[in-house]
């Protein structure tokens, strides 16, 4: 199921999900359902059963009549991992940093801005006085239930579902954080787009593929730990042009990791709580140095598609 969170005819907010070009709005489905996204999250097994009960359901809008918002506008917490290892050796060079050998034992995480939540089709405004704006082309997972100290082997019913998740990013103001051992916080802090939709973790299963040791040739490792990955195509478009091409398979940390990771020492992750994958390897413009592509302008136009959820569009103003 891809579930969404929508402005209908009257400029209300509510949540529903897609049935090819057409929109089920969940409250005029059942008045049992929720109108925002939290809420059905947190108790999505009752809720399921209540969709499932309802049998074929009509559309109520087509999705040229209404206009698609964030589907978790207001998530718990943010945590953004760097989870493939091409991207970071390519962003270690072009900041002139080695990557450190902690990396190889353990996903690194820090929290991003989870109040800085944007959508399809929102506009992105470019820092004052940035230079170097760029993007981030990652797969995010949302948590479905809570729970502390979740082994990696155990973590993958925690999962409620998938987005699309640009990390948008200010280099010229992250250059000079990263000279400060405390880490990149105001070049990540003023936009985090997620959209169109969230896949249901069932939904992605068709995708999961054990570890394909034979995608990590040189310069990237086979990962210590094997892990299934999800083979799917990751691309960005800026103006219409091919920026990357990439597949998450090639993912040195999957989001079980992750999700060990983040609950270890008695922690909770809870329902509504978002993870980032960390940028496909090339999946940013730093990694070619703004070879590839100039730094984001206004009136540019970003597409980030992800096989199996959709694309992910957005203006930078």
């Amino acid at each position: 199921m891809k579930l969404v969170t929508f402005l209908n005819t009257n400029q209300e907010s509510r949540i529903g999900w897609l049935l090819g070009e057409a929109v089920v709005d969940m409250q005029l489905a059942s008045e049992k359902l929720p109108t925002d996204m939290l809420t059905f999250i947190d108790n999505h097994e009752e809720y399921f059963l209540i969709i499932k009960a309802l049998g074929d359901v009509q559309p109520h809008y087509q999705l040229s009549e209404v206009k698609l918002l964030a589907p978790l506008p207001n998530p718990r917490s943010f945590r953004d991992y760097i989870g493939f290892e091409m991207h970071m050796q390519n962003a270690s060079r072009s900041f002139g940093h080695q990557i450190g050998a902690a990396w190889y034992d353990m996903p690194i995480f820090y929290f991003t801005n989870h109040q800085a939540i944007y959508g399809p089709d929102d506009e992105i405004k470019r820092p004052t006085k940035e230079t170097k704006m760029d993007i981030e082309l990652e797969l995010a997972c949302i948590i479905g239930k809570k729970g502390k100290d979740i082994k990696a082997t155990e973590a993958t019913p925690y999962i409620f579902g998938y987005t699309v998740f640009n990390d948008w990013t200010a280099r010229a103001i992250q250059k000079v954080e990263m000279e400060i051992p405390l880490g990149p916080h105001k070049g990540k802090d003023f936009a985090n787009a997620i959209g169109p939709c969230i896949v249901t973790a069932d939904e992605m299963e068709q995708y999961r593929i054990p570890l394909d040791e034979s995608v990590f040739q040189d310069p990237i490792r086979v990962p210590k730990v094997a892990g299934s990955r999800f083979d799917i195509k990751m691309t960005s478009r800026i103006n219409g042009q091919t920026i990357c091409e990439g597949n998450y398979k090639t993912a040195y940390y999957n989001f079980e990791q992750m999700i060990e990771r983040a609950s270890e020492n008695n922690v909770n992750l809870m329902p509504g709580d978002i993870l980032g994958s960390g940028t496909v390897g090339w999946g940013s413009l730093i990694e070619n140095a703004f070879g590839v592509h100039r730094p984001l302008e206004p009136n540019d136009v970003v597409e980030l598609e992800i096989e199996g959820i959709g694309i992910l569009r957005n203006t930078v103003v």
